[in-house]
């Protein structure tokens, strides 16, 4: 829901508007000639972009699109995007927060990895006249609330996406079959709602859930935490991962094992990366939920805020169940 500022328009007398053009003109000239733009000339809103790791391939992939879109619409905003060096760095959020407020930037874009931290410092951006958009990972609703903040959020349906994987490895393996589930980060609400999502379509598939355990996002910590799955569990047959990182690292270590494309594994963001894997048939599937468009409405619609409109609630993209038959 939006409502749109109405602007008024005011008559100037001709000797008033003369006055103005000749303060105008003098301003002008001053300017120049001390070497600094008029402030006119520097009015473009500027915009920053605070993601997750951007060793993550879906964080990459969200800066070039927002890259690109910046670029094409560089005279009508100033744009910068930051990154954390990993999944866990959130005193770089932090910081990156507090950057960019005291640098003046009129609107912040932010995919939180701390849902409840991030509440207060967004909080603090928005007191001080910053209009913030929350994409990809939803604010903790309690927090917002303890921090007076009411933000939208710009993103997919994250439990509905990995149901949507998780009905796929269960149609494919049938009832009965053994499975692992590898989560997100415990901080971040999108790898809370993945795991429900995976867990319902444990139930609903009549699966048999053997473990869950966080890699915290990362490719490395999953190969480890999937190589003990596979010394622990000699019957597993299949493998959801709340996200693509975390499948690389799955199947890297069911590679090591020569269990490749035997057991089962569906992901979460469709990187470049896991699609020959899919192709190859080391994973079954993964879920689109197109992250550079998702940095690109993150930034329309915070030049809407800044414009007059207000949204609140749940602004819901699309996401996508990607399987073989969709690469070709």
């Amino acid at each position: 829901m939006s409502n749109s500022m109405k602007h008024e328009s005011v008559l100037i007398s001709a000797p008033r508007r003369a006055a103005l053009k000749l303060g105008l003109a003098g301003t002008l000239v001053l300017a120049l000639s001390c070497g600094v733009s008029p402030a006119f000339a520097a009015s473009k809103p500027k915009v920053g972009l605070i993601m997750k790791s951007l060793s993550n391939e879906f964080f990459k992939q969200m800066k070039a699109g927002a890259d690109k879109y910046a670029a094409e619409n560089k005279d009508k905003f100033d744009f910068k995007a930051v990154g954390m060096k990993d999944e866990r760095d959130f005193a770089s959020q932090v910081d990156a927060v507090e950057n960019f407020v005291t640098q003046k930037y009129d609107i912040i874009v932010v995919a939180p990895a701390d849902s409840k931290a991030m509440a207060t410092p967004l909080a603090k951006a928005v007191k001080a006249g910053v209009k913030v958009i929350n994409i990809d990972v939803p604010l903790d609703a309690d927090a917002k609330k303890k921090a007076g903040i009411d933000l939208a959020f710009f993103g997919p349906d994250n439990k509905e996406g990995a149901k949507l994987a998780g009905d796929a490895l269960a149609k494919d393996l049938g009832p009965g079959a053994k499975v692992v589930i590898l989560e997100g980060n415990p901080e971040a609400d999108n790898a809370k709602e993945r795991k429900e999502g995976f867990v319902d379509s444990v139930k609903a598939g009549k699966l048999e859930l053997l473990d869950s355990k966080t890699a915290h996002w990362e490719t490395e910590e999953a190969n480890t935490v999937m190589t003990n799955f596979l010394t622990k569990y000699k019957d597993i047959q299949g493998v959801m991962a709340a996200n693509d990182s975390m499948a690389l690292g799955v199947v890297k270590a069911l590679d090591a094992a020569g269990q490749a494309g035997k057991i089962k594994v569906v992901g979460f963001d469709n990187i470049p990366p896991v699609q020959p894997l899919i192709k190859d048939g080391k994973m079954l599937a993964t879920v689109e939920q197109y992250g550079a468009q998702m940095a690109v409405m993150g930034i329309d619609y915070g030049m809407r805020e800044l414009a007059g409109e207000k949204f609140t609630g749940w602004v819901k993209t699309d996401v996508k169940l990607v399987t073989k038959a969709d690469l070709k």
